[in-house]
């Protein structure tokens, strides 16, 4: 396998797995949000990975890929509280159903793959390094 191709699976291993953690650290952000500027509350997000093939290895090697980026349609919860200023005649809040302890497990996940990503990146130039100074 050439080195460059390594490299290649490493780099969209990290960049997906930073798209991830963009959205999770979004729906966190979002938690408590009743208002979007699309209208209704906040909707929780979902990135979609896929795998691509890189040059002659289609088989073997692939790469990571971010698909998208989708809304859960279900992820609204009501909630009774008339004195906020979002609730309806009856004193029901729409809110965003963002599991807090859920988004925080995908973090440790995603921040476990960026690692992973990085050591496979390290190892790869340092193999690299040692076949150059065969050379010598």
């Amino acid at each position: 396998m050439e080195f460059m191709s390594s490299f290649r699976v490493c780099a969209s291993g990290l960049a997906a797995q930073r798209a991830k953690m963009d959205v999770i650290v979004s729906n966190l952000a979002n938690i408590n949000t009743t208002r979007t500027p699309e209208g209704g509350p906040y909707k929780r997000k979902v990135i979609i990975f896929s795998s691509e093939p890189i040059g002659s290895f289609n088989d073997i090697l692939r790469m990571v890929k971010v698909e998208g980026i989708t809304e859960e349609k279900e992820s609204i919860r009501k909630v009774f509280d008339p004195n906020h200023p979002d609730a309806d005649s009856k004193g029901i809040v729409a809110m965003p159903d963002i599991n807090t302890v859920a988004e925080m497990a995908d973090m440790i996940t995603a921040n476990r793959a960026y690692e992973a990503c990085v050591t496979a990146f390290d190892t790869t130039k340092n193999m690299a390094l040692k076949a150059l100074e065969l050379g010598k």
